[in-house]
Parts: C-alpha cells; sequence; structure tokens
C-alpha cells in the first residue's frame, strides 16, 4: 500500500468513529456480552471487522437469529463500516470450543 493510501485509509477510520473499542462497548452494554474479540481485517484502515461474542442472550436461538440480534445492536455502527463478520457463542458453547482447542478461557467467563 502506497503512503498515499495509508492516510487515506487512516483518514476514513478517523471519521467514521469506529473503533474495536467503541464496538466492544456496545455490545457488552446491549447484549450483556460476556467476552468480546474485535479484529479489525481491514488491513489498518478501521473499515472491516471480525467478532468473536459470547452472550448468554444467544442460547436457544439459530445462527441467523444470533446474527439479527447482533446487527440490530449495531445498527450503526454497521452502517458507518465496509465489512462485519460476527461469531456468536453461547458461554457453554464458548466453554466447549475453548476446552476443545486446550485453551483456558479469558477471565470474566
Amino acid at each position: 500500500m502506497s503512503a498515499e493510501m495509508d492516510t487515506e485509509a487512516g483518514n476514513v477510520a478517523n471519521t467514521s468513529g469506529i473503533t474495536p473499542a467503541t464496538i466492544e462497548t456496545a455490545l457488552k452494554a446491549k447484549l450483556a456480552a460476556q467476552y468480546v474479540k474485535i479484529d479489525d481485517i481491514s488491513g489498518g484502515c478501521g473499515q472491516a471487522y471480525e467478532a468473536t461474542i459470547v452472550s448468554p442472550l444467544f442460547v436457544k436461538k439459530t445462527t441467523l437469529a444470533r446474527h439479527r440480534l447482533v446487527n440490530s445492536a449495531l445498527k450503526a455502527e454497521i452502517a458507518a463500516i465496509h465489512a462485519w463478520t460476527p461469531k456468536c457463542h453461547t458461554p457453554e458453547e464458548w466453554e466447549r470450543k475453548q476446552a476443545q482447542e486446550g485453551v483456558g478461557l479469558p477471565q470474566g467467563v
């Protein structure tokens, strides 16, 4: 990426006001999320994010229903960015996934 493109990408991220921290705060407040990990997959421009979200509100919901719940909670944030990929888990699913991967649970989950 050229220096000019880097500057332009940075300006876009700065004007949208959307950061991993703002997304995380919104998810914790609106969805009672117990664990949130936001990754900027845009190469630094702040316009594409992938999220891992663990919330008890996802219990007994299909993947589509979970995504709709998240997208509804983040309607304004999603409108301001280019790409959004949520990965939604219940606390029990997350615990099983972490156990299978041999990873300890993050604190607070």
